[in-house]
């Protein structure tokens, strides 16, 4: 349970720093998009790099951590 708090709490934060919860579709975050991305997360091998990220954007970013196995959906989230 403590690491599916722990992927969680990243990947809001990872959410929230690239802000791409703004300006997007409807839908566009919920059903399988969503469980298929906190899935990645879960399993992901870059845990600290992407807390480390994280802690070095403070004021937010642009683009995802390169590494998330989020990446290309969270930059695409970022395009519409």
């Amino acid at each position: 349970m403590e690491r599916l708090n722990e992927r969680a709490e990243l990947m809001g934060r990872m959410l929230k720093t690239i802000d791409a919860m703004k300006d997007s579709p409807p839908g566009t975050h919920s059903g399988s998009v969503s469980n298929s991305a906190a899935f990645r997360c879960m399993h992901c091998t870059a845990t600290e790099s992407c807390r480390n990220w994280l802690r070095d954007h403070p004021q937010g970013a642009g683009q995802v951590l390169p590494e998330c196995a989020n990446a290309a959906l969270f930059n695409s989230w970022l395009q519409n």
